[in-house]
């Protein structure tokens, strides 16, 4: 019998509803409420760093945007338009990379393609990722669409890079800016997590994958993934920090103990930084790990 593919963690817990998202309590609250006032937008950009949700809240507007069952400002996720959305078979939700699909052909494509009907959904939602990965034709080629959009279509732009984004764009769209998870959330979502999955983790080794996922929970959830292929169903600190590189203990209590000594030589403090270079180490990582 054919076992069934492994599901990341990353997609096998990626929110369904606004409520699950972690953080991003202010686009979550305003979408919702446009979605429960029926007034969504035609063009939104979000931006913040990798990770933090902004692909995955705009799936979840695009379902709630067409759900025949809306449950207040959630998508019911059972109904044909959520789950094809969910499946990714719908037509009419189009998600593009424009990384890979930077050319000015590709959005006069789309350009066209905008034009016609949804094919079984109330709004086609077209979600551009990286969209600062265009170029200046394609740009203005997609501000045009903007100007004057089609009533059937919505726009969900999202990128990493704000200060890339033409400011013609910009003012034709709502702009929500996501920000880092703070680390103690992440910290949480990721005991959740374990505790779904039957793991046991130490909490000083959950506070060192949330610190390593640096305020994304994607990347916290790719190195939990990580952490549980290296240690099995019992996570220790000692593994995490060894998998994640970070530097002995020992190095950083010695450091300390000679800060906190007036009396230390002030050559003497060099001593574990000299350490660190002779394990072919990086200073700027040793000093982060520190603080």
């Amino acid at each position: 019998m054919t076992r069934p593919a492994h599901l990341v963690l990353a997609r096998k817990y990626r929110p369904l509803k606004f409520s699950d998202v972690v953080e991003q309590a202010t686009a979550v609250r305003a979408l919702q409420n446009a979605a429960l006032e029926d007034r969504i937008g035609s063009a939104y950009l979000f931006f913040g760093p990798r990770g933090v949700g902004k692909t995955t809240i705009a799936r979840i507007l695009a379902r709630r945007i067409n759900c025949t069952n809306p449950k207040e400002g959630e998508p019911c996720n059972e109904c044909p338009s959520c789950l094809s959305i969910i499946d990714g078979r719908s037509l009419d939700v189009i998600e593009i990379d424009a990384a890979s699909n930077r050319r000015i052909e590709d959005v006069r494509e789309l350009r066209e393609n905008v034009k016609f009907q949804p094919m079984n959904s109330k709004r086609k939602v077209y979600i551009i990722d990286e969209v600062h990965m265009l170029t200046t034709e394609s740009f203005n080629a997609l501000l045009k669409t903007l100007e004057e959009p089609p009533e059937h279509v919505a726009f969900v732009l999202a990128t990493t890079e704000l200060n890339k984004v033409p400011e013609t764009i910009l003012s034709r769209c709502q702009v929500f800016t996501f920000r880092k998870v703070p680390l103690h959330r992440v910290q949480e979502y990721m005991a959740s997590i374990c505790k779904k999955e039957g793991i046991q983790a130490q909490g000083d080794a959950l506070f060192w994958i949330a610190r390593k996922g640096d305020g994304s929970v994607r990347d916290s959830l790719s190195f939990l993934e990580q952490a549980i292929s290296f240690c099995g169903s019992e996570i220790t600190a000692e593994k995490v920090r060894e998998l994640a590189g970070v530097y002995p203990l020992e190095i950083f209590l010695k450091l300390t103990s000679l800060l906190m000594d007036p009396s230390t030589p002030s050559q003497d403090l060099a001593t574990p930084v000299v350490e660190i270079f002779d394990q072919g180490g990086d200073l700027n990582r040793f000093i982060w790990d520190y603080l």
